[in-house]
């Protein structure tokens, strides 16, 4: 089977790198599935994770947006903030979506609140990421 390879970094590291079968990005306009020989592709992303399927089983990494850009044998991803899935911290999450909802509150300009709801976006992200490896790890 053919392979395409990934590599996912962050402003501060490398995640990821290796080959996979598929990746599944959150580009800013609907999820993308990319396949090796895939059309050359560049797109943004939003918050959310990236699934990359390998031959071991499926890897999860949520980034906080960033850009995908796609090759007929490579991927690369480019995020602020990309952290796998099992090293999400749900206190910090829980904090940051509950300082974002409190700064949406007291929020006065449109500027303010963009960056707001990007905030909460971001944190609630986080959280349902973590509630998906749970419910995983408990089916196991």
């Amino acid at each position: 089977m053919p392979t395409i390879h990934v590599d996912v970094v962050s402003a501060v590291e490398a995640i990821y790198s290796g080959d996979a079968n598929c990746v599944f990005a959150p580009a800013s306009m609907g999820e993308l599935g990319i396949y090796p020989n895939h059309t050359a592709l560049l797109s943004t992303l939003k918050p959310g994770e990236v699934r990359i399927e390998t031959d071991k089983g499926m890897e999860s990494i949520y980034v906080s947006g960033g850009i995908v850009e796609v090759q007929p044998s490579t991927v690369t991803i480019f995020s602020d903030t990309a952290i796998r899935a099992e090293d999400l911290d749900e206190t910090k999450a829980l904090e940051a979506k509950q300082r974002a909802q409190q700064a949406m509150s007291e929020s006065g300009t449109k500027k303010d609140m963009a960056a707001t709801q990007a905030a909460l976006a971001e944190s609630m992200m986080q959280l349902q990421m973590i509630a998906k490896a749970r419910n995983k790890k408990s089916k196991l």
